[in-house]
C-alpha cells in the first residue's frame, strides 16, 4: 500500500474522529464536543479539513499550532499532522507526533498505525534499531486489538480495512524480524501475511530472502519466482517483475548449475502462491553427487558382467595418466595379471605365430601385443576371440599398447592346428633287392 493509498484508508477509518463537530464559544454543545476558542479556530480548522493539498494543509496545520498551541482539538490535530507528514512524504516527523499521541494514549489507534506503516521507509533512511522497536511494538499492539475496530469506526467499516491492517503489520513484523535477522521469528510473520493475502508479491519477495538466508533455498526459490511471474492483483510492477524475473534466473542458475526446469517453475509459481509438499530443486553439488552414484553403480554392474573389460579399461585409464610410468613399474610389469579377453588382430607371421596383436578394448584396434616363446600351431580367422593370462613387459601410452609375455598354456580359445605331414610314397625295391 502507497502512502497515498494509506492515507485515503485512514481517512475512511478515522472519519469518526475527523469529522467532530465543533461549536463556537458561548454556543451549547453536545456532551464532550470539543469547542473553538474563537471563530478564527473553527475557520482555519475547517479550511485544513478541506485542503487536500499535502503541503498547504501542513501549512495550515503548523499555523493552527502556533496561534493555539492549547486546543481542545488536540487529538483531533496530531492525527491530521500525522497523516499530513505521511502524505508529504515525512515518516520521521510522522512517527515523531505518533510518539507524542501514544504518550497520552497508547492505543491511539492512528499513531499505532502510523509507526507500523511508516517502519520501512522509516528504518530505509535512518537504520536506527529504535526504529525496529517502535514498529514492533505499534505492529503487536495493533494485532492484539484487531477483532475490535477503532473508537469511532463502525463494524462493518472495520470489516473491509481490518485485512489489509492485519497483513501490513504481519508484514511489518517479518520486515523487523529480517533487518534482526531472526530468520525463523521473520518466517513466521510473512507466512502469515501470506494466509491473509496469498497474492502479494512484495512479501513473496521478503519470504524469498528470508528463506535463501535460512538456506531453505528450493522453497526460496519458489517465493521469488513467484513474486516473477505473478501478474494479479497485489503483483510488483511490470518493470519490477522484469527486474527479479533476471534475478531468479542467475540464482536458479547458480543453485541448480542448469537453467533446465526454470520455466516450470515460473509457471508454477505463477499458479500457485505456495510450493507443493515435498517441493524440492536439487543443487549443483547434489545433481554431481547423483551422477557419480549413478556411474558408480553402472561402472559396478558393468564390472560384474564384463570383468575383463572392466579390468583393462581400468588398466588404461592408469597407464595413460600422468602417473602411468609409476603405475606400470611399480605395480604391473613382471606381474602375471589376472584373466583379459580380445580379439584377434594380427598374427605374426600369419601361420603358427609367435606374437598375436589383440583389440581388448573395441574389438577392432590393437591394444595388446602377446609374445610366445613357442610358436603357436596353425593360425586362426582376425576376429576370434580369445582369453590369456600374461605378465607385462612394457607399455606405450601413445598410441597405447601393452606387451606381455605369455605362456601357450595361459592362452586359451585357440583353435590353429598344425597341417599333418606330408606322407610320401615308399621307394619301390630294386630288383636286386628282391
Amino acid at each position: 500500500m502507497s502512502i497515498e493509498a494509506s492515507r485515503l484508508f485512514l481517512i475512511g477509518a478515522v472519519a469518526g474522529i475527523l469529522c467532530v463537530p465543533f461549536a463556537l464559544p458561548g454556543q451549547e454543545a453536545a456532551p464532550k464536543q470539543p469547542q473553538c476558542k474563537d471563530q478564527a479556530e473553527c475557520t482555519l480548522y475547517d479550511a485544513i479539513l478541506k485542503d487536500n493539498n499535502a503541503k498547504s494543509r501542513l501549512e495550515k496545520l503548523q499555523q493552527w499550532e502556533k496561534q493555539y498551541p492549547s486546543t481542545e482539538f488536540l487529538k483531533v490535530r496530531r492525527t491530521l499532522l500525522i497523516t499530513t507528514y505521511a502524505g508529504a512524504g515525512q515518516p520521521k516527523e510522522a512517527v515523531g507526533v505518533a510518539k507524542q499521541a501514544l504518550a497520552e494514549d497508547p492505543k491511539d489507534f492512528n499513531a499505532l498505525y502510523y509507526t507500523m506503516f511508516l517502519t520501512q521507509s522509516l528504518y530505509g533512511v535512518s537504520q536506527q534499531p529504535a526504529v525496529l522497536d517502535d514498529g514492533e511494538k505499534a505492529s503487536k499492539a495493533l494485532l492484539a486489538s484487531i477483532d475490535t475496530p477503532p473508537p469511532g469506526v463502525a463494524a462493518d467499516q472495520w470489516a473491509k480495512v481490518r485485512p489489509d491492517v492485519e497483513v501490513l503489520s504481519h508484514t511489518t513484523l517479518g520486515f523487523i524480524g529480517m533487518q534482526r535477522k531472526t530468520w525463523d521469528g521473520a518466517e513466521a510473520e510473512l507466512k502469515k501475511a501470506l494466509q491473509l493475502n496469498p497474492n502479494n508479491s512484495g512479501v513473496d519477495y521478503m519470504l524469498g530472502f528470508t528463506l535463501a538466508s535460512k538456506k531453505e533455498n528450493s522453497a526460496a526459490l519458489f517465493y521469488y519466482a513467484r513474486a516473477a511471474a505473478y501478474d494479479g492483483p497485489g503483483s510488483l510492477a511490470a518493470q519490477q517483475r522484469q527486474g527479479v524475473q533476471t534475478q531468479v534466473q542467475q540464482m536458479y542458475t547458480a543453485y541448480h548449475g542448469k537453467a533446465d526446469g526454470l520455466t516450470d517453475l515460473l509457471a508454477k509459481a505463477k499458479a500457485e502462491p505456495n510450493p507443493p509438499e515435498g517441493f524440492h530443486i536439487p543443487s549443483k553439488g547434489e545433481l554431481a553427487k547423483a551422477s557419480a552414484e549413478a556411474e558408480a553403480a553402472d561402472a559396478e554392474k558393468f564390472a560384474k558382467e564384463h570383468p575383463e573389460l572392466a579390468l583393462w579399461k581400468n588398466i588404461k585409464t592408469q597407464l595413460t595418466g600422468t602417473d602411468g610410468d609409476n603405475y606400470f613399474n611399480s605395480g604391473m610389469k613382471g606381474a602375471k595379471l589376472p584373466t583379459l579377453r580380445g580379439k584377434v588382430v594380427k598374427l605374426e607371421p600369419e601361420n603358427r605365430p609367435k606374437t598375436l596383436v589383440l583389440a581388448l578394448e573395441n574389438g577392432t584396434t590393437g591394444d595388446a601385443t602377446l609374445k610366445f616363446e613357442m610358436a603357436l600351431a596353425g593360425k586362426v580367422e582376425a576376429g576370434t576371440e580369445l582369453t590369456f593370462e600374461g605378465v607385462p613387459d612394457s607399455y606405450t601410452a601413445n598410441p597405447f599398447m601393452v606387451v606381455f609375455s605369455v605362456d601357450k598354456e595361459d592362452l586359451h580359445g585357440w583353435t590353429g592346428k598344425n597341417a599333418p605331414p606330408v606322407r610320401r610314397p615308399a621307394a619301390k625295391k630294386s630288383s636286386a633287392q628282391k
